[in-house]
């Protein structure tokens, strides 16, 4: 039965303890946890629709009540019980629905992310450039991103910028400054954040999410004029953020894109979330990363310009010796080292032959192994 101490407050206290990275709550359902990947709906009666109108109320800022009225939707973060939670709140058949993701308060670090060597070096590398973190929904993006400019911020001395709708984790200048601006409460959108970003002088800019032409085109122009940009983006592989990103600008700025990419973009990475094998976490079995990495070789530079976007799968499956991988080429290193099961591995296998032979150490030519990992 649903009682009175069922409130938004206990149900997000319960998410630390149940390791659950998702509560939605949705009218005529019970609310619902993500635990390991997976839903479970809670053993308690559904929530009416007035139930639901009002359940989240209690960790809306008030600043930002009206904003829910006035449009609908709303992305706010909250800290309670010692995690940090970013909450989509939205309606939906007249009646109001929410989605919240646990983001722990400590940031997390490469080896406790097990991400791939090639994360740090981006990191560790000065200089300008656009770096892309990309991946579906819930595929770990904002944490990677930031363990990257955590990094930088505990190693260089640097002026760190970032925007972001919501701020998910804090950070704590150490050897950087830091100043991290949320949409809603310090700046009310994006493009009046970006417009002035250059003029605060960042030596790092982080733009939570390239969503739009504003977003990406600020992101560009901010690389080319002498920072190294961070930013994320909703697709499944690295390829497919060319395209994405030409969609946000008219066919006949394409030639203009194109160039502007193929000499600011230092290095897109895409990342999936797999189940762990049942060791990890104590025998809960957890999230492990498959990974892609493009680096903007003088290879790459020219597929970009000369639209041969198809050609670039190939050159990252081909490119392990310039510090580039494929998706493939994670997943048969996560077998080996026995942080996913070879079944997991082969239903997340853009091709599943190839990574059978790869794992039983057979060579496989670059153009056998290309695919998607698929959504």
């Amino acid at each position: 039965m649903l009682s009175g101490n069922l409130n938004i407050q206990r149900l997000l206290t319960e998410m630390g303890r149940l390791g659950a990275s998702d509560l939605h709550i949705k009218s005529g359902m019970p609310p619902v946890y993500r635990i390991n990947g997976l839903l479970k709906a809670l053993n308690v009666d559904a929530l009416t629709a007035d139930e639901a109108d009002h359940f989240v109320e209690p960790i809306i800022p008030e600043a930002l009540a009206q904003r829910f009225k006035d449009r609908g939707d709303l992305d706010f973060a909250v800290f309670h019980a010692g995690d940090r939670f970013r909450v989509n709140v939205f309606r939906a058949g007249g009646h109001t629905h929410a989605a919240i993701r646990r983001v722990k308060p400590e940031i997390p670090d490469f080896d406790k992310l097990r991400l791939p060597p090639a994360y740090r070096k981006l990191a560790e590398e000065a200089g300008e450039g656009l770096v892309l973190v990309v991946g579906i929904t819930g595929s770990g993006k904002s944490s990677t991103l930031a363990a990257m400019l955590d990094h930088i911020n505990r190693t260089r001395h640097d002026n760190i910028i970032t925007v972001e709708d919501p701020v998910e984790y804090r950070f704590h200048p150490a050897k950087s400054i830091v100043s991290q601006r949320e949409i809603g409460i310090d700046v009310p959108d994006y493009p009046s954040a970006l417009r002035s970003i250059v003029r605060q002088d960042p030596d790092v800019i982080f733009i939570g999410e390239l969503r739009d032409h504003d977003t990406v085109l600020a992101a560009i122009q901010a690389a080319e004029t002498g920072h190294l940009v961070f930013g994320s983006m909703h697709t499944a592989d690295t390829a497919q953020s060319f395209s994405r990103i030409l969609e946000f600008f008219p066919v006949q700025e394409h030639g203009f894109i194109r160039a502007a990419l193929s000499g600011s973009l230092r290095a897109i990475c895409a990342q999936r979330l797999l189940p762990g094998v049942p060791e990890l976490n104590s025998g809960k079995g957890g999230l492990v990363p498959a990974t892609e990495v493009l680096l903007n070789t003088p290879m790459v530079q020219s597929l970009i310009r000369d639209k041969r976007d198809e050609a670039l799968p190939a050159v990252v499956a081909a490119g392990r010796a310039e510090g580039m991988h494929a998706f493939i080429h994670s997943l048969a290193d996560l077998v080996r080292h026995d942080l996913v099961t070879l079944r997991t591995a082969m239903e997340f296998a853009p091709n599943r032959e190839a990574l059978d032979a790869m794992i039983k150490g057979v060579e496989v030519k670059a153009a056998g192994i290309v695919g998607r990992l698929k959504a």
